[in-house]
């Protein structure tokens, strides 16, 4: 088999998009939706049962969180995350999961397979952006009920604090539009840093341990930033996975917008937080694509 071809598509920025463009990407993508979505439930028991497998897992978290709350009242010292504020974290911990799920991360788990196999060679040849192809060709629907059993948690706790006499929190049509913002940019960063593992793949052939690093490094977004600022080792963690590897923004940032676990108003510091979470998103974002273009430049087709 010849080299495959230059893949110029993966090469144009996705600034230059055209609105016809745009459109015709988000028809393509509207495709996949539906096609998978028909292959999901063309076995349906296999579909019900990940489905209540994803959500029993959640529901187990929840149980034992709640177990640790009638032991202690906050998580942390004086972090102001008790037992409501805790679970508006942890139900946008299941919304970001929900979404990564569903939209992208079977489509990166199989990335690998996909060059060893030589089928990027026929996504390479397509007019249409490589990057596009290898992210959303197929949607993992059985992972969305999390989504809005994250969403429901989000809700009651975040009613549960609006009625608590003691904290007084007041809530607003922005509070909303800031939390969906940020759970977007929380999206954009798991995005970009697995798209910069599932790169790996055209160096490495075959990376099934760096997705076990994955899984290993987003084990700590999953609980408040301020547990790790108690002494060298917490630091160093903090630091990593708050500047190096932007993990614990994804979660920390919006569920600090609905939960206020210090209250309101912010701090300077929460604020200086909110902006570098825009920040790290368009950064990690950008620099994923640029891994990405760097790696597919090497790719050679499987025959190589």
């Amino acid at each position: 088999m010849p080299n495959a071809p230059q893949p110029r598509t993966a090469l144009t920025p996705v600034t230059r998009l055209s609105l016809a463009e745009m459109w015709r990407y988000l028809a393509v993508w509207w495709i996949f939706c539906r096609n998978s979505l028909i292959r999901d439930l063309s076995f349906r028991t296999d579909f019900v049962l990940q489905s209540l497998s994803s959500m029993s897992w959640a529901l187990m978290n929840f149980a034992l969180f709640k177990i640790i709350y009638q032991h202690t009242e906050s998580i942390g010292r004086e972090t102001g995350w008790q037992q409501h504020e805790f679970f508006v974290f942890l139900g946008t911990i299941w919304i970001i999961n929900g979404i990564v799920q569903t939209l992208f991360m079977s489509n990166f788990d199989e990335f690998s397979d996909m060059i060893r196999l030589g089928n990027l060679d026929f996504v390479l040849v397509k007019p249409i952006d490589p990057q596009f192809l290898i992210s959303f060709p197929r949607l993992n629907w059985s992972q969305l009920p999390n989504v809005f059993l994250g969403l429901g948690l989000v809700v009651y706790s975040t009613w549960q604090l609006a009625h608590d006499p003691v904290k007084s929190l007041s809530f607003s049509v922005f509070t909303v539009v800031g939390y969906v913002f940020f759970i977007g940019c929380g999206a954009f960063v798991m995005y970009g840093v697995m798209l910069c593992l599932a790169s790996t793949s055209i160096w490495l052939g075959r990376n099934q341990n760096l997705y076990d690093f994955w899984f290993y490094i987003t084990n700590f977004y999953r609980y408040p930033a301020e547990i790790y600022q108690r002494n060298g080792l917490g630091w160093a963690l903090w630091g990593t996975f708050m500047f190096v590897v932007p993990i614990l923004v994804v979660s920390n940032v919006p569920a600090r917008v609905l939960a206020q676990p210090l209250g309101a108003p912010w701090h300077t510091w929460e604020w200086l937080l909110a902006g570098f979470a825009v920040v790290a998103a368009a950064v990690t974002f950008f620099a994923s694509r640029m891994v990405f273009r760097a790696a597919l430049n090497t790719y050679r087709s499987a025959s190589s």
